[in-house]
């Protein structure tokens, strides 16, 4: 009888690490999922933005275009015939969860956004046409969502 002493206790930790295993496993999948999930938001929200600089520049009268010269512009245009509202609001970067954005500008003119998160993207590649430079990118911050006009 004594020397079957400790074997449920040796079963019980087997039980455990097994658990923990799992338990770790289900962890990973859940953040992994989190991530994919705010990646697709921000390729949404950044072209949110790029679609609101583009519908700001092509809604300029005349043949002189004007860009934005900051976000606060894309929520109110008021240099049309008629006042438009470019963008909604001011969204957050869906990845660092501030209101803060990268900006790229040509000149003053504010031309796009991107994310100053540093972290790798887990999409790496089959990005829409006008994404395309997003492939195999080095960080978040290299998702720069630019309006080019044709």
């Amino acid at each position: 009888m004594q020397r079957q002493q400790g074997f449920s206790y040796v079963i019980v930790m087997f039980l455990v690490a097994v658990l923990s295993i799992v338990a770790v496993r289900a962890l990973e999948n859940t953040l992994t999922a989190e991530r994919r999930d705010k990646e697709e938001q921000l390729l949404w929200v950044g072209q949110a933005y790029a679609d609101a600089i583009a519908a700001y520049y092509n809604g300029s009268q005349g043949t002189q275009k004007r860009w934005p010269k900051t976000p606060d512009d894309l929520l109110l245009d008021e240099h049309a015939n008629r006042v438009s509202r470019p963008l909604r609001k001011l969204y957050r970067d869906p990845i660092t969860g501030s209101k803060a954005w990268g900006y790229v500008y040509n000149g003053d003119d504010l031309i796009g956004v991107y994310s100053l998160s540093t972290l790798k993207p887990l999409k790496r590649d089959q990005f829409p046409p006008e994404q395309a430079s997003f492939r195999n990118a080095a960080s978040y911050q290299n998702w720069k969502f630019v309006y080019v006009p044709q």
